[in-house]
């Protein structure tokens, strides 16, 4: 990747501020290290920072003329360098640009703030294995963060959502002026009037969605979710799937997938839902003049879970937002579950008021288009729909780990089938333990590794039930099936997998 920047520009401190570039004579594996670390955790938010190695410094200005680098060390300083970069944690690598500069070879090395902030180190990347620390910039120097520091960054942490946060992978170009001219248009917004008259850029930075350092501009990731013509490109499996499945055995089951900027999608897949899943009837009650219209699923009350799922879920896991409908119910889940200032208690109460948000400027654009309730609202609105409609109050189901949320609204009872239940359901509710057991291990003989959320639904069950744990802890007990995680039981991507006979009973 070429750098956003003049090389002399960036080497006589033209345009980058002089505590934002270092300089080193040749590879010296730990410092540049704790630089790369240091610059990555970007605590003031500056925009991280460039090495330059091939370049003495002398009285924080380069040394001319350049000394540079031999040729033959530069693919060397390259592998060496991934090594290292390696023992960063979170994983993190630098762009890494060889150049000529005055005739000498040089490596300069760009390393912008990182997402996953913070980052930390070890002591030594050059000796045996060490504590790792955490380094951070302070004026032109590189230091170990002290104890107060460190909160600072984990702070930072908290305070960057992921919809606000610069993605370097993409450019402005990428985002569409057309997409930007049609929210301002429909939002009423004084922008709109000479939108298509300004440079992209100079919009993208009015309406917050560009961010990053000044000689390289780059979209936020809220501004590619709404304003490019391909999210999915950024974010794996941002999309929308509308499943109808009318019988348990896939007969007939019709699958649409939504993609495009999340607002489209999720209109295109409620008109969707609208046309073809929503059903009425016109029930005569006998004694009244006016008769009562219902459906077998209230549209107020999908519309609101699904923009909710949209707003709420991780785009940071590729993952999609999933609606499946069968004849007594219909699912809408996203990833993950609801944060844990929400207790086990007020879900099953459906008192779900959240204090912490996951998405804050996805809220704020789909507040501004009129997709979501305003805060706190949303559930209420649904729990309306739904008792209007003459329904069954929704379900919010979650797991232990609060990995997903699942959203069921069952369908009125006017729209059930005529037999109180089918013959496979009941079937599943009788399985005993043995048989149970021996689901599972068919299940993860052919699947590989799944988490309980993923087995308990490829078995054919809703939630995980008691009968169903029982089988779950015996056949880990009696060693035919282990945890991916066994030393942490609640890790965010647990998953149950069969056991390599041949590994023994020490494992």
């Amino acid at each position: 990747m070429a750098l956003p920047i003049s090389i002399s520009d960036l080497i006589n401190r033209r345009v980058v501020e002089n505590a934002r570039v270092e300089y080193k004579a040749d590879w010296n594996p730990d410092p540049i290290v704790h630089s790369i670390c240091a610059f990555a955790n970007d605590i003031d938010n500056w925009g991280g920072g460039y090495i330059i190695i091939g370049i003495e410094e002398e009285n924080g200005m380069p040394k001319l003329p350049v000394s540079g680098l031999e040729k033959s060390s530069v693919d060397r300083i390259n592998k060496e360098l991934l090594q290292k970069c390696n023992l960063i944690e979170p994983r993190y690598v630098p762009i890494v640009e060889s150049v000529e500069y005055e005739g000498k070879n040089i490596l300069v090395l760009w390393a912008p703030g990182g997402e996953s902030r913070p980052y930390k180190c070890p002591l030594s990347v050059t000796g045996e294995k060490t504590e790792k620390v955490y380094y951070i910039r302070k004026l032109s120097n590189t230091i170990r963060a002290n104890q107060q520091e460190e909160k600072e960054l984990f702070q930072l942490s908290q305070t960057v959502p992921f919809d606000d946060r610069v993605n370097m992978k993409a450019d402005i170009e990428d985002l569409r002026s057309g997409l930007i001219s049609e929210y301002l248009h429909t939002v009423g917004s004084d922008l709109y009037r000479d939108c298509l008259k300004r440079p992209l850029s100079d919009v993208a930075a009015d309406m917050r969605i560009t961010g990053g350092p000044s000689e390289m501009k780059k979209p936020l990731n809220v501004g590619l979710m709404f304003f490019s013509e391909h999210p999915e490109l950024y974010f794996e499996y941002a999309r929308i799937e509308v499943v109808d499945k009318p019988d348990p055995t896939g007969v007939g089951m019709t699958e649409k997938i939504f993609t495009g900027p999340i607002d489209r999608q999720l209109r295109d897949a409620l008109s969707y839902i609208r046309n073809y899943i929503i059903k009425e009837k016109i029930i005569k009650v006998s004694g009244q003049a006016e008769s009562e219209r219902i459906s077998n699923f209230p549209y107020d009350a999908i519309e609101e879970t699904l923009s909710n799922a949209v707003y709420h879920k991780s785009y940071q896991i590729g993952e999609p937002v999933t609606v499946t409908v069968t004849p007594d119910k219909m699912e809408i889940t996203s990833i993950p579950g609801p944060d844990r200032t929400i207790s086990d208690e007020d879900i099953a109460n459906r008192k779900m008021v959240s204090r912490r948000y996951r998405n804050r400027r996805i809220g704020d654009f789909l507040k501004e288009l009129h997709l979501v309730e305003g805060r706190n609202t949303g559930i209420p609105t649904i729990l309306r729909a739904m008792q209007q409609n003459g329904s069954d109050l929704p379900v919010f189901e979650t797991d232990a780990e609060r990995s997903y949320l699942t959203v069921i609204l069952p369908v009125h009872q006017q729209f059930l089938p005529q037999e109180d239940s089918n013959d496979e359901k009941k079937k599943r509710i009788r399985l005993t333990v043995p048989e149970i057991k021996q689901l599972i291990i068919n299940n993860l003989s052919a699947y590989g590794e799944l988490s309980t959320t993923e087995l308990v639904k490829k078995i054919g069950y809703s939630k995980l039930t008691a009968v169903f744990g029982k089988a779950m802890k015996e056949l880990v007990d009696e060693g035919d099936i282990e945890y991916t995680h066994p030393e942490n039981l609640k890790h965010r991507n647990q998953k149950l997998r069969m056991r390599d006979p041949l590994e023994g009973n020490d494992r």
